[in-house]
């Protein structure tokens, strides 16, 4: 059977048009939406069991949280250590199957202390993040690498020095290791 030129065409479109869609289903990472995401909240539940976490959001929504197999839980062992009204810090990713816990930082005793002042400098490169205090002294902190490349991306096109920014942050070796920031308010 001899294939025409219309023929071989077609069933090359199709071919590309089927490799096309299977890598459409695999969207580019877009900070703030896709990614890993940050944000602060509140322990309601743990399900050690089911690898699951309930927190509860500052404006009342509940959400439930699958732990990866590798979760880091810093400030506790696992998911049980996190009981009820404990604060911490969620680093999630987000897709169709639902929200995915990849770090969870307890914030508070055996966690996270917080700080706030206005952010003078964030170098993603470096890793750091310098700060302002109230009092006038300039602190420069590492940055975990998470923070460095998945930290609050509202601070891109901020002059330095006119955003006030809340840090949670861990020493490590006698420096402070920022995990999560985010703009004050």
């Amino acid at each position: 059977m001899q294939i025409s030129g219309r023929h071989s065409l077609f069933v090359g479109i199709v071919a590309l048009c089927t490799a096309t869609t299977a890598d459409a289903q695999q969207p580019p990472v877009i900070h703030g939406l896709t990614g890993t995401i940050a944000t602060e909240t509140t322990i309601k539940g743990e399900h050690k069991a089911a690898n699951k976490i309930v927190v509860k959001t500052e404006d009342g929504a509940e959400h439930v949280f699958d732990g990866t197999k590798d979760l880091l839980v810093h400030g506790g062992k696992d998911l049980s250590d996190l009981k009820p009204g404990t604060t911490v810090v969620v680093h999630y990713t987000a897709d169709g199957t639902g929200q995915l816990a990849r770090e969870v930082d307890r914030v508070g005793t055996h966690g996270l202390s917080v700080t706030e002042g206005m952010v003078t400098k964030i170098d993603r490169g470096k890793k750091q993040i310098r700060i302002r205090y109230d009092n006038g002294t300039i602190e420069t902190l590492a940055l975990t690498a998470r923070a460095a490349v998945d930290g609050n991306l509202d601070f891109r096109n901020v002059p330095p020095g006119t955003s006030r920014i809340v840090v949670y942050y861990s020493q490590e070796a006698g420096h402070k290791m920022a995990h999560y920031f985010r703009p004050k308010g």
